[in-house]
């Protein structure tokens, strides 16, 4: 058997042995009660949160959202998030959250996150301190491999959010950063949480990376985009109204496994409300 042989069949049986571990997430079941699930990203909704967190709740239960990630919101107590959110007739699936939290007091962190109820943590980025090389990229790589180990066997699951950056390259190595990521880190240990208009802002094609991953992204995040043209930055749109292609990201989705799309807009045209509601009409309709 060559060396491209013998990688290719470690990579399938890593995918197969991720597959099985993310088949007995708690929150997998919950997803399967129909094809595709989705939820928002309250990130989307910081602002208004700020001012009354408890309105913003509400609002967003009436749009029809029932499923939220938490991330951007005031700084809480886990019971006083489980409230607000029970109040508002809502439940969290995920949060964003560094990992450096958990390595200074693991215990604390994941009876944290579990008295709100979620299922995911992702954190929105490499550690600061792994950045500069590839050498410090791995080292980090290997810190989330290792979190995600002792998560997994505490019935959290953890995941890596990207932005465009990951998707260049070091000097001294030919792959993307996070190929380099995600090929150290054992697929039970580390998903992705592939944000979808990072990736087409990076200049790659977001369904291409979902299915390379395929059985590894049960939580991605669904956003619309407009790329940069002649100096311009990139704007953020609500969903169906960028240059995203849906149709065939719903596709890929469907043939990787993805359980979650979780709309998030970092910023917009009007009122936050406004392009929630707009997406979550859009988004519905994809639903099965």
């Amino acid at each position: 058997m060559n060396t491209q042989s013998r990688n290719y069949t470690r990579r399938e049986a890593l995918c197969a042995m991720g597959l099985m571990a993310l088949a007995f997430h708690p929150l997998s079941s919950l997803a399967a009660t129909k094809k595709r699930a989705m939820a928002l990203q309250l990130y989307t909704l910081r602002d208004p949160a700020k001012k009354d967190l408890a309105d913003t709740l509400k609002k967003v239960r009436e749009m029809g959202w029932e499923f939220v990630q938490w991330s951007g919101m005031p700084n809480l107590s886990a019971e006083q998030i489980k409230a607000a959110l029970d109040t508002a007739g809502l439940k969290a699936i995920a949060a964003h959250v560094g990992i450096e939290p958990f390595e200074k007091d693991y215990e604390a962190n994941v009876k944290f996150w579990k008295t709100t109820g979620v299922g995911d943590i992702a954190p929105g980025g490499m550690m600061n301190d792994c950045k500069a090389t590839s050498k410090d990229w791995i080292s980090g790589a290997k810190r989330l491999d290792a979190l995600g180990a002792k998560l997994r066997a505490s019935g959290l699951r953890l995941s890596y959010h990207n932005h465009a950056f990951e998707f260049e390259k070091f000097p001294d190595d030919d792959r993307r950063k996070i190929d380099i990521l995600l090929e150290t880190a054992k697929p039970e240990n580390l998903s992705a949480e592939f944000d979808l208009a990072w990736i087409f802002v990076a200049g790659v094609d977001p369904a291409s990376y979902v299915r390379k991953y395929k059985g590894r992204c049960p939580v991605v995040h669904a956003k619309d985009v407009v790329r940069a043209k002649n100096g311009s930055k990139q704007e953020f749109k609500p969903l169906g109204e960028g240059e995203m292609n849906w149709p065939e990201i719903f596709k890929a989705g469907d043939e990787a496994g993805i359980e979650w799309y979780v709309y998030e807009q970092d910023s917009g045209q009007g009122s936050p409300f406004d392009y929630a509601h707009a997406s979550y009409e859009f988004l519905s309709k994809q639903m099965k």
